[in-house]
C-alpha cells in the first residue's frame, strides 16, 4: 500500500498533537510551576515586609517589662486574621529559633517551640525557598522570611508559610485551561490541513495523472490545474512539454512520411527501368536513354541523402565551419554562370546588381555557395519563362546583404512560415509538378543560423519572392 502524502500531514499533525501535549505537561508545567512559586514568593515577601515594619511588632521587640504579653497577645490576634486571609501561616521567630508566635496553633508563651538547628542562612539567598522549614513540616511549603530590625540589630524573623496543595491545585488549573487552548489551536488548525490537501495534494494528483497519461502516449491530455503558483506553473510546464511533444512526434511522423515518399519515388523508378532492360522490353538501342534517367535519379538520391544528413550534423552541432574571408561578389558570379545552361532554354535571365568590384565577408565559403545554389536553384524553379532574377549585394551598418529576387508565381501566405520546414513543399510546386526534396531551404536557414546571421522572405502570390540574407563584413571591408 503506497504511503499517500495526505496520510503522511495526518500522522505528522497527530505526532504534533502528541508531542504538544507532553511538552505542555513537562515543560509547559514546570514554567507555570515556576511563575506560580515567584509570584507567591514575591507576594509573600512583600506582606511579610509589611508586617516586620510594623510599629506594633517593633515595640513588642523593645518591651522589657510584663506588658510584652498584653502586646504578643494583641499582635497575635492581628496576625491570625492576616494568615487567614493569606490562606498561610505567619510565624514570629527569634534569632535563636525560638518561635514566639504562630498562628497556626494557640498562643504558648510559658513553652514555645525551638526549632532546632535554625539557621536562616540555610535557606538559601533567595526570597523564597521550599522545603519543610526545618523539618518543622511533614510536607513541603512556600516559605518567605524577612528579618525584624531594631536601631540596626536583627531582633528576630517574620516567616510567612503557604502549603504547596494550593500551588499544585492552582498549576494544575492553569495546565487544563492551557490544554483547552491548545485543543483550540489544534482544531483551528484542522482547516489548515483541509487548504493544504486542496492546494497541494490534489493538484498533485492531478500532475501524477496527467505524467501516467504521458507515459501512455496520451499526449493530448491536459493537466487541469489553474491556480498562479509553483504548482500551476509546474502544470502548465508539463501541458507545455505535452505539446511540443506532440508536435515533435506529428513531425517525425511527417518526416518518416515524407522521406519514404521521396526515396520510393526514384527507386521506383530506378527498379521498373532495369527490370525492363533485363526483360528486354527496352530494346539495346534506347538503353542508354534510360540509363541516364536512372543516373539522375542516383543522384537525386545521392542529394537527398547528403541533405539528411548534413541537417543532422546541424542538430547535433557537429559541423564545423572553415572561417575565411572572400569575395562574395566573385562567389555570386561564379555560382550565377553555373546556371546559364539552364536558364537559356527558358530564356531566363540573371541580372547581377553587385555592389563594387569586390566585397569580402568573413564566413564559410562552400556553405554560403550552397545557400546562393539553392537559393537561384529555387528562384529559377519557380520562375516564369521569359522573366529576370535579380541578384544584389549590399553594404550596410558593417554587414553585406545578399538578396535574390524572382518574379514567379510566389509563395501563398498560409505557406510562408513552413516553407523553413524540412521536406514542406507548397502546393504550388506540387500542382505544377517541380522536382525537389523539400529540403533546400531547411539547408539554407540552418547554414545561416550557423553563421549567426539571419535570412528572411517576402513574397505575394503571383508576382514573386524575394530572400535576404546577411553575412559578417570581413575585416578588410570594415577598414
Amino acid at each position: 500500500m503506497k504511503n499517500r502524502l495526505i496520510f503522511k500531514f495526518i500522522v505528522m499533525y497527530a505526532v504534533i498533537l502528541l508531542a504538544g501535549f507532553i511538552l505542555m505537561s513537562t515543560a509547559g508545567s514546570q514554567m507555570i510551576y515556576r511563575c506560580i512559586l515567584s509570584y507567591e514568593g514575591q507576594k509573600m515577601t512583600s506582606e511579610a515586609v509589611r508586617i516586620a515594619n510594623d510599629e506594633s511588632l517593633v515595640a513588642y521587640h523593645r518591651t522589657t517589662d510584663n506588658s510584652y504579653l498584653t502586646s504578643l497577645q494583641a499582635l497575635y490576634k492581628n496576625l491570625k486574621g492576616l494568615a487567614a486571609y493569606q490562606s498561610g501561616e505567619i510565624w514570629l521567630i527569634s534569632t535563636s529559633g525560638t518561635v514566639y508566635l504562630n498562628t497556626a496553633a494557640p498562643l504558648d508563651t510559658e513553652d514555645p517551640e525551638v526549632i532546632p538547628d535554625f539557621n536562616p542562612i540555610a535557606l538559601g539567598s533567595d526570597y523564597y525557598s521550599v522545603g519543610t522549614f526545618f523539618d518543622c513540616y511533614d510536607s513541603d511549603h512556600l516559605t518567605v522570611m524577612v528579618p525584624v530590625t531594631s536601631n540596626l540589630k536583627i531582633r528576630g524573623y517574620v516567616a510567612i508559610h503557604k502549603g504547596m496543595d494550593d500551588i499544585y491545585r492552582f498549576r494544575e488549573q492553569l495546565l487544563g485551561i492551557m490544554h483547552i487552548f491548545c485543543l483550540i489551536l489544534y482544531a483551528l488548525f484542522l482547516p489548515v490541513l483541509i487548504m493544504v490537501y486542496f492546494w497541494v495534494l490534489r493538484p498533485v494528483r492531478r500532475i501524477i495523472d496527467g505524467t501516467r497519461h504521458y507515459s501512455n502516449g496520451d499526449l493530448d491530455h491536459q493537466i487541469n490545474v489553474t491556480s498562479h503558483d509553483e504548482m500551476g506553473d509546474l502544470a502548465s510546464s508539463l501541458n507545455y512539454m505535452a505539446t511540443e511533444m506532440n508536435k515533435t512526434g506529428e513531425y517525425e511522423r511527417n518526416f518518416i512520411a515524407n522521406i519514404s515518399h521521396d526515396f520510393r519515388s526514384p527507386l521506383t523508378s530506378i527498379k521498373g527501368f532495369v527490370e525492363a532492360m533485363l526483360d528486354g522490353t527496352i530494346p539495346p538501342e534506347m538503353q542508354e536513354k534510360y540509363l541516364r534517367i536512372v543516373l539522375g535519379e542516383t543522384e537525386r538520391l545521392t542529394k537527398l541523402t547528403n541533405g539528411i544528413l548534413m541537417l543532422n550534423g546541424m542538430d547535433r552541432k557537429q559541423v564545423i565551419l572553415n572561417w575565411s574571408d572572400f569575395d562574395i561578389n566573385s562567389v555570386i558570379r561564379n555560382t550565377a554562370a553555373a546556371f546559364e545552361g539552364t536558364c537559356r532554354p527558358r530564356q531566363i535571365s540573371i541580372q547581377l546588381m553587385l555592389t563594387g568590384e569586390s566585397l569580402y565577408v568573413h564566413a564559410d565559403k562552400e556553405r554560403i555557395q550552397q545557400v546562393l545554389y539553392n537559393l537561384i536553384d529555387n528562384a529559377i524553379k519557380f520562375s516564369k519563362d521569359g522573366s529576370s532574377i535579380e541578384i544584389e549585394s549590399d553594404l550596410r551598418h558593417e554587414k553585406i546583404f545578399v538578396k535574390v529576387k524572382d518574379h514567379g508565381c510566389g509563395i501563398p501566405r498560409s505557406s510562408l512560415n513552413k516553407i523553413w520546414d524540412r521536406f514542406y513543399k507548397t502546393d504550388v510546386s506540387r500542382g505544377r509538378e517541380r522536382k525537389g526534396n523539400g529540403l533546400g531551404l531547411s539547408i539554407v536557414r540552418e547554414i545561416i543560423n550557423q553563421h549567426g546571421q539571419n535570412i528572411t522572405v517576402i513574397s505575394t502570390e503571383g508576382v514573386g519572392s524575394e530572400f535576404v540574407f546577411s553575412l559578417a563584413a570581413a575585416a578588410q571591408e570594415e577598414a
